[in-house]
C-alpha cells in the first residue's frame, strides 16, 4: 500500500501543468529551443557553446539542462525555492545600522532613500575599512518591509522607482551610474525669453543664461547670467559659481540659503565646440574631474527641462517677455521692457534659491531638490579656495604694460604695484565680468602663468562697475561728444546711480498718489452705492402710476 501511494504522489507530480514562466525562464526556454532544432553534431557543438556564453555556464551544465528538459519538460525551468527566502545574511550590527540611518534620514521635514541609505552603509564601510559591507540590493530588501508598511499606512501604492539607478550613456558607449549628490554634473546654454535694458532705459536685447544641474538631486548648482555667447569662458564663470560656496546681501531678499557647494567627479555636456574646448579639459585635469559628452540629444533632459519650468514660472511673470514664439512675441514687449541685468539677476537668485530648489521634483518623491542634494552627500564637500579658482576659471585677455605700470583695459585706466619694472612685456588679464575694477595680472614663465599683482581702477576702487556697464557707459560718453577717462566713467557710474535713484522716486511717488486718490474715491464711491434711486422716486412720488392714463389726467388736471 505504501508503495502503491508514493507511486500515486510520482504520478501527480508528472500531472502538474506550468501555466507562467518568469523572464529568466522564458529567456532559458529560447535557449533550450535552439538547441533542439535538427542539426549535425559539429553545428549542436557550436550552438553548445553559444548558449553556454549566453547564459554564462559552461557546457556540461546546458547538457544537464537539455536531458532535464527531455525527462521533464517546462517543469525543468523551474527553480526549486532556497529554504532561507526572505531571510538576510548579515551582521546584526549592519541590520540595525540600516534600519536606524533609514527612519532617522525620515523624521520631521528630511528625507532619505534607501539608495542613501546604501551610501551611508558605504561610506561607514571605509571609516571601519571593512572592505565586505551590505550591497545596495540587501540594503533594499532589508528596507523592503519597513517601506511596504509606512505605504500601506499611508493608503498609497508602491512607486516604480523604488530601487533603480539613475544612469546616462557617454559619447564614448560609457555608462556613468549617478549614484550620490555631486557625482555627475551637467551643464547648458539658452537664450532667455526677456527683453533687458541699459542703466539709461535702452535697450539692449536678451541675455544668456548658463546652469550648472547636479543630475542625482537636479538641484539647480550654480548659474551664469550675462550678454556673452555661450563659450569656454563662460562654462568656466558657471563652474565657479556652482563650485564656490555663494553668500548674499540683504538687498537679494533671501529667506533660504542656496546652500549647493562643491565638484563634481564627471562633468556631463553636448557636444558644442564650448565643452569640447581644451580650456574646459585643462580646467578639469586641475580640478579633478572629468569631462563626458552626451551620447545623444535626449540623454540631455535633465539640464534642459528646467529651462521651460523658468520660462513658465518665472521670466513669463516680468516685464519684457517676448515669449519662445518670434511670430507671436508680445506687441508690448520692447515698450515694456525696464529690468537691468542685474534687476533681473537679483530676482532670479532668489527664484532659484527661495522657490526651485525649494521644491520637490516629480520624479524623486517627498524630497525637495536641496533635501535630496543634502541627504545625498557621501561626506562634506572640501570647499576650495577662491584664488585657486580665479587661476583657473576667470575670463582673460592680453595686454601691454605701460610705463609706470599702468595698463588699459575697457576705456578704464589701472594701475597695479610692483608693475613699473615689467613696462613694454604683454601680460595675461584675468576677471570677473560682474566687477571688473579690479584685475589680476599675470605673465607667462614657460608654460605657466606667474602672478604679478592686483590692478585697481584708477578713481574707481570704491565702485562696483560690471563689464555690461562699462561699455554701456563708454557708448553713452561718446554720444555726447566727450572724452573717454577714468573720471569721466566714475562722474557716468554717479550720474547713472542718480538717475535710477530718481527713477525709483518716481515711481514710488507715483504709487503715493495713487493711494491718496484710492483713499478719496472710496468714500465718495461708498456713498454712491448706498444710494437707492428707486426708493427716492417713490418718496418723492408715492401715487405715482407706472403707466400713465391720458384721458384720466386731462380730466382731473385739465392737460
Amino acid at each position: 500500500m505504501l508503495d502503491d501511494h508514493t507511486n500515486s504522489d510520482q504520478e501527480a507530480e508528472k500531472d502538474e501543468i506550468v501555466t507562467e514562466l518568469s523572464a529568466d525562464d522564458r529567456h532559458l526556454l529560447d535557449m533550450i529551443e535552439q538547441l533542439l532544432e535538427p542539426c549535425d553534431r559539429i553545428t549542436y557543438g557550436e550552438r553548445q557553446r553559444e548558449v553556454a556564453a549566453k547564459l554564462g555556464k559552461s557546457v556540461r551544465p546546458v547538457r544537464r539542462l537539455v536531458k532535464k528538459w527531455e525527462e521533464s519538460g517546462l517543469a525543468a525551468l523551474q527553480t526549486t525555492a532556497r529554504a532561507d527566502k526572505g531571510k538576510h545574511r548579515i551582521d546584526t550590527d549592519w541590520q540595525q545600522f540600516i534600519i536606524k540611518t533609514y527612519k532617522e534620514g525620515n523624521k520631521g521635514s528630511k528625507r532619505t532613500t534607501p539608495q542613501q541609505v546604501a551610501i551611508r552603509v558605504q561610506a561607514r564601510a571605509a571609516e571601519l575599512g571593512q572592505k565586505k559591507y551590505p550591497s545596495y540590493r540587501t540594503v533594499y530588501r532589508v528596507l523592503q518591509p519597513i517601506i511596504e508598511q509606512q505605504e500601506q499606512k499611508a493608503g498609497v501604492r508602491s512607486r516604480g522607482w523604488h530601487g533603480s539607478r539613475l544612469s546616462v550613456k557617454t559619447r564614448n558607449g560609457k555608462d556613468l551610474s549617478v549614484e550620490y549628490s555631486n557625482h555627475v554634473w551637467q551643464c547648458d546654454h539658452t537664450r532667455v525669453d526677456l527683453l533687458l535694458v541699459d542703466q539709461h532705459g535702452e535697450l539692449l536685447g536678451r541675455p544668456w543664461l548658463t546652469t550648472v544641474v547636479d543630475t542625482y538631486s537636479r538641484c539647480i548648482m550654480g548659474i551664469n547670467l550675462g550678454f556673452d555667447a555661450p563659450s569656454s569662458q563662460v562654462v568656466a564663470l558657471a563652474l565657479r559659481h556652482a563650485i564656490l560656496p555663494k553668500q548674499y546681501g540683504s538687498e537679494y531678499g533671501l529667506h533660504e540659503e542656496w546652500g549647493t557647494y562643491g565638484k563634481p567627479e564627471h562633468f556631463y555636456t553636448d557636444g558644442g565646440k564650448d565643452f569640447r574646448s581644451n580650456h574646459l579639459r585643462q580646467i578639469g585635469v586641475q580640478l579633478g574631474f572629468v569631462c563626458h559628452l552626451r551620447d545623444r540629444p535626449s540623454e540631455g533632459g535633465i539640464v534642459e527641462r528646467p529651462f521651460g519650468t523658468f520660462n513658465t514660472d518665472f521670466f513669463s511673470t516680468l516685464p519684457g517677455y517676448t515669449g519662445s514664439n518670434v511670430q507671436e512675441r508680445p506687441e508690448q514687449a520692447e515698450k515694456e521692457a525696464c529690468l537691468t541685468l542685474r534687476e533681473l539677476e537679483h530676482r532670479f537668485v532668489r527664484y532659484i534659491v527661495d522657490k526651485y530648489n525649494q521644491r520637490p521634483d516629480a520624479r524623486l518623491g517627498d524630497q525637495t531638490r536641496y533635501q535630496r542634494w543634502e541627504a545625498g552627500l557621501i561626506a562634506s564637500p572640501n570647499v576650495i579656495s577662491e584664488e585657486e579658482l580665479r587661476i583657473c576659471l576667470m575670463k582673460q585677455t592680453r595686454r601691454s604694460i605701460y610705463r609706470g605700470g599702468y595698463l588699459q583695459f575697457e576705456n578704464l585706466m589701472y594701475r597695479g604695484e610692483n608693475l613699473a619694472g615689467y613696462a613694454g612685456e604683454s601680460v595675461v588679464l584675468r576677471y570677473d565680468p560682474k566687477d571688473i575694477t579690479t584685475l589680476l595680472v599675470y605673465r607667462y614663465s614657460g608654460n605657466k602663468e606667474e602672478f604679478l599683482a592686483r590692478a585697481f581702477a584708477q578713481d574707481l576702487e570704491t565702485e562696483q562697475l560690471s563689464l555690461d556697464e562699462a561699455k554701456a557707459s563708454s557708448r553713452k560718453i561718446r554720444q555726447a561728444g566727450k572724452m573717454i577717462s577714468n573720471r569721466s566713467m566714475l562722474a557716468e557710474v554717479r550720474d547713472r546711480d542718480t538717475f535710477i535713484t530718481q527713477k525709483k522716486t518716481k515711481k514710488e511717488r507715483q504709487k503715493a498718489e495713487q493711494a491718496v486718490v484710492q483713499k478719496v474715491e472710496q468714500p465718495l464711491q461708498k456713498e454712491l452705492e448706498e444710494i437707492d434711486t428707486p426708493s427716492v422716486e417713490n418718496e418723492l412720488e408715492p401715487d405715482m402710476p407706472e403707466v400713465f392714463d391720458y384721458e384720466e389726467l386731462r380730466e382731473n388736471y385739465g392737460w
